[in-house]
Formats: structure tokens, C-alpha cells, sequence
């Protein structure tokens, strides 16, 4: 068994419901077992701006799954939630991203682990710094508390 964070993020619909939907079914897939959850945030879009703001919160979870399988698993998940991709950075129901993967470096065509952008991005740092503060970034060798940095536009969600 593995841990992993994963990203969720959702702009269009029920935003909320979507997050819990997909923390509901990746929970219920054979090797993986969801052992924290984030607080949601609302945040502005990043790269195409014209579109909603976002709720975005990330998950830990203890896998069985190789790095591939997981990733198939959450591009699955994206699929019975209805993801489109028309549009890079574009709207989307729900983003399922693979930010880490125990201590392991992964550089292929189809998955980089750590989370290529993960670094740039307050709407992941945020929240995973909730529930992984001390956990090592592979690379970097910094806990993800220490790489956090405050950003205005990243704002905990009021449902």
C-alpha cells in the first residue's frame, strides 16, 4: 500500500456536489481507500480566465494501484462525472490530478508525478498543505508547510 494526494477541482455545475461525488467514487474502487480530506476552496480560474471560479481541495489516499492504474482510475472517475476537454485549462465538471505518489519521481508522456505545476498553484498547495504539511516533495526535498505561501485569491469555501 501506497499514499498518494490527489487535486480535485470543479467549475461548472454543482461544484460541491461534484468534489463529494468523486470523493464517493474513487473511494468505492478496488485499492483505494480515502483516509483525508481537504477543506474546498474557491479560487479564481488559472490560464483560461474566462470562465467560473473554481472549488478545488485534495485527498490522501492509501492505494494498492500502480501510478498508471491510479491515473486511469481518476481519468475514469472524471468520465462518469462527465468531464469534457475542449479547451486547455478550459471549464470542466471535474480535474482529478495525481500530485503525489508516496516518494516516487514518475516522468512519462502520459503522467509526471510530482504534479508538474503543483508548485505554482496556491488552489493545490493550500489545500494539501491541510492535510500533508509535513509530507516531503520528492525534487525539492521541503515539506509541502514549507512551500506554501499565502495567496489572497485562494479563499476557504462557504457553502
Amino acid at each position: 500500500m501506497e499514499y498518494a494526494y490527489l487535486g480535485l477541482g470543479s467549475n461548472v455545475g454543482e461544484r460541491e456536489v461534484q468534489l463529494k461525488k468523486a470523493i464517493r467514487i474513487l473511494n468505492e474502487k478496488d485499492g483505494i481507500h480515502v483516509t483525508q480530506i481537504s477543506p474546498i476552496y474557491e479560487t479564481e480560474p488559472v490560464g483560461y480566465v474566462d470562465q467560473p471560479q473554481f472549488l478545488n481541495q485534495c485527498i490522501e489516499i492509501q492505494t494498492s494501484l500502480k501510478p498508471h492504474a491510479l491515473l486511469n482510475a481518476c481519468l475514469d472517475t472524471e468520465q462518469q462525472l462527465h468531464r469534457v476537454r475542449d479547451i486547455r485549462w478550459g471549464p470542466r465538471t471535474l480535474d482529478v490530478d495525481v500530485l503525489l505518489y508516496g516518494d516516487q519521481v514518475i516522468e512519462e508522456d502520459d503522467l509526471i508525478v510530482p504534479h508538474p505545476r503543483m508548485l505554482d498553484r496556491s488552489f493545490v498547495l493550500i489545500p494539501l498543505n491541510d492535510i500533508a504539511s509535513d509530507c516531503i516533495v520528492p525534487l525539492t526535498n521541503k515539506k509541502v508547510g514549507n512551500l506554501v505561501t499565502t495567496d489572497n485569491s485562494v479563499k476557504k469555501y462557504q457553502n
